[in-house]
């Protein structure tokens, strides 16, 4: 890269992989050079054609007018391409789950090494939800028959899978007009994988109509079952506090990324950091101490449960490695650069791949077992401190950090609004109606280093909370709040007057971090809550809420962004656009079609200033539509009028 040339705050708004950047030898490789060096395909582009590869003939270029040697239109084509992209997404997602599934089996047979049911109360909702009948069944007896009901939802054949009662009444009459309820998870993607081949389904709408259920298998099915299953095992969050960035590694100590989306193994090794029998090992290697710190997915899951530091997000992973402080960097699956494993040998760096499906070229495989999990987690430390007097790079440390606050899960959020007794999502909802809040913005999502690394999350946050809308997040798009400090109640200083004064009430910041981007089912649980409680319509698709994915990448966005729309909620991408651009019948299809049937859309805008307007005018004609468009001024209630309520 020629730093002469290239601005390096335009690669990245992250303070620390900015300074990172400004002292990088020039022939060093990153993903951020490598955007320059390496442009788009520009036949598979969504901008300029559609490519379809799904047989030896091709791959054909197609462009409006012009057809495939099957005949395939571009407006098939590109509808069988999204359909693809959503399966593959709702793939990851599920097998997440699938894999929770199977290790909750294990932990109530005692199977599973060092872990336990930690939160009995979740394990008897999920249970029920999944129609077990708990009676005087013991824990690990409720917890194995929950865990074999999750797994059967996969292979699951015929009927609804069962969580999908879980969304509003109306919600489930209109997915059951549609035909779009998933009956079993892996039978909707292989159905989706088998509907795009070569020569079979080739109407664009019919593609969609089961992209939408495999989407849905995902929402209200596999990612479902992960979020769930994970906090059973290892707690469901409550708020804490904690610091986030590449600030929070340690010259002096032994420092661990633990990298990826299961978080299993992590956890695991976030625990025993501070064995003293461990610690002591590293101080007789010349560390002080045991640092463990996360990025991606994995960083949000030890975060909310454990207050481990999470130093970045998605294109933050070389960096780390760059700093010449890290150890060993412990990855599973997901988000996950090949580049790593070149990486590593120019530092000390040890990659450490831990799961059966995930193996790098250049990185060590210290495969993770559910029976043998704390055996490995301290073989992995233990690498890791024989390691710290290898290091051969000066130490770079960037000394940028910001406090934040992390943990919000549907759970605490009833308690944090009603308190213990009275726990509900009435306050919210009273917020919302009065007009104190605007309404709710999901904005959530990946980096992408097409566009300025995490510009896109950050401008969006401040504008929604600075017009009063209450915004959650997830994933990558949560930890680049993070970074920039404003996930504490601090922050209050960018709200709008009537978010700030709900959030000075309650105690809590103006961005709630939800968690993981398999936690995307918090949010349709926290949406069918905010509908169960009363005064916002009947159904999701009635609530002052959208969803934006401003920096989007991977599949499982396209699969998370299509299960919002399914289930009524107005979903805007941002950055790159959407794979079916160049087809305005699939277009139409995703927008107005979904729109008129699912009350909900996916839409692709390119101007950011264009897509916050678009998603605000959502939210007020939703407002509109509820009539409670128009600011009422606040009652002060006595009690007989609260017990009236």
């Amino acid at each position: 890269m020629n730093k002469d040339i290239e601005k390096i705050a335009d690669l990245s708004s992250d303070e620390a992989v900015c300074n990172l950047l400004e002292n990088i030898e020039d022939e060093q490789s990153t993903v951020f050079t490598r955007s320059k060096s390496l442009k788009p395909c520009p036949i598979g582009s969504s901008v300029s054609g559609v490519c379809c590869k799904n047989c030896g003939m091709g791959p054909c270029r197609v462009r409006e007018n012009t057809e495939g040697l099957c005949g395939a239109t571009l407006g098939t084509i590109s509808a069988r391409n999204l359909a693809r992209h959503i399966a593959a997404g709702a793939s990851a997602h599920s097998d997440h789950g699938r894999d929770m599934a199977h290790l909750l089996a294990l932990t109530a047979e005692g199977k599973a090494e060092g872990l336990k049911i930690k939160d009995e109360l979740k394990l008897f909702r999920f249970a029920k939800n999944l129609g077990v009948n708990t009676g005087d069944k013991s824990v690990n007896e409720i917890a194995k028959e929950a865990a074999e009901k999750a797994m059967a939802l996969f292979g699951q054949q015929t009927g609804a899978l069962d969580l999908i009662k879980l969304a509003p009444k109306k919600r489930q009459e209109i997915w059951e007009k549609y035909k779009v309820v998933p009956r079993g998870i892996d039978r909707e993607v292989v159905e989706m994988m088998h509907r795009t081949h070569m020569g079979v389904d080739q109407d664009p709408e019919n593609i969609l109509n089961q992209a939408i259920r495999t989407a849905l298998s995902d929402g209200w099915g596999g990612s479902m079952v992960g979020t769930e299953i994970t906090d059973i095992l290892f707690n469901t969050p409550v708020p804490l506090a904690a610091k986030a960035n590449l600030g929070m590694l340690q010259a002096s100590e032994v420092n661990i990324v633990i990298h990826g989306h299961e978080p299993t193994l992590s956890e695991i090794i976030a625990e025993l950091a501070d064995d003293k029998e461990l610690v002591d090992y590293a101080k007789a290697k010349g560390a002080n101490g045991i640092n463990v710190v996360g990025i991606c997915c994995t960083a949000n899951e030890v975060l909310m449960r454990q207050g481990i530091a999470p130093i970045g997000n998605f294109l933050s992973q070389e960096m780390a490695i760059m700093t010449g402080a890290v150890e060993l960097m412990v990855v599973d699956i997901q988000c996950i650069m090949q580049s790593l494993g070149e990486l590593t040998k120019r530092y000390h760096t040890k990659l450490v791949t831990s799961s059966p499906k995930c193996k790098i070229p250049g990185a060590i495989h210290m495969e993770f077992q559910e029976v043998n999990g704390v055996t490995l987690a301290k073989e992995i430390i233990k690498v890791a401190i024989d390691n710290y007097t290898n290091r051969k790079h000066k130490v770079c440390i960037p000394d940028v950090k910001s406090d934040m606050v992390a943990g919000f899960s549907h759970e605490y959020i009833r308690y944090m609004l009603g308190g213990r007794f009275r726990e509900s999502f009435r306050p919210l909802n009273d917020g919302i109606i009065d007009g104190r809040i605007q309404g709710i913005v999901a904005v959530v999502g990946c980096n992408n280093a097409r566009i300025t690394h995490d510009k896109y999350h950050n401008f969006l946050v401040k504008e929604l909370i600075k017009k009063d809308y209450l915004v959650v997040q997830t994933g990558c798009g949560a930890l680049a709040t993070a970074k920039c400090g404003i996930m504490t109640p601090e922050a209050m200083e960018y709200a709008g007057e009537g978010l700030r004064s709900i959030c000075e009430a309650v105690g809590i910041p103006p961005v709630l971090h939800l968690g993981s981007c398999v936690d995307n089912s918090r949010i349709l649980t926290i949406a069918s809550e905010i509908v169960r409680e009363g005064g916002l319509g009947d159904d999701i698709s009635d609530l002052p809420a959208a969803g934006i994915a401003p920096e989007w990448m991977s599949e499982k966005a396209l699969s998370i962004g299509t299960y919002f729309a399914a289930s009524g909620v107005y979903v805007a991408f941002g950055g790159q656009p959407i794979p079916v651009e160049s087809s305005e019948e699939v277009k139409n299809i995703i927008t107005n079609g979904w729109q008129q049937k699912f009350g909900g859309q996916l839409e692709y805008i390119s101007d950011i200033d264009q897509l916050l307007d678009k998603v605000i005018n959502v939210i007020q004609e939703k407002r509109k539509a509820l009539k409670i468009d128009i600011k009422k001024e606040r009652v002060l209630m006595d009690m007989e009028a609260r017990r009236a309520l």
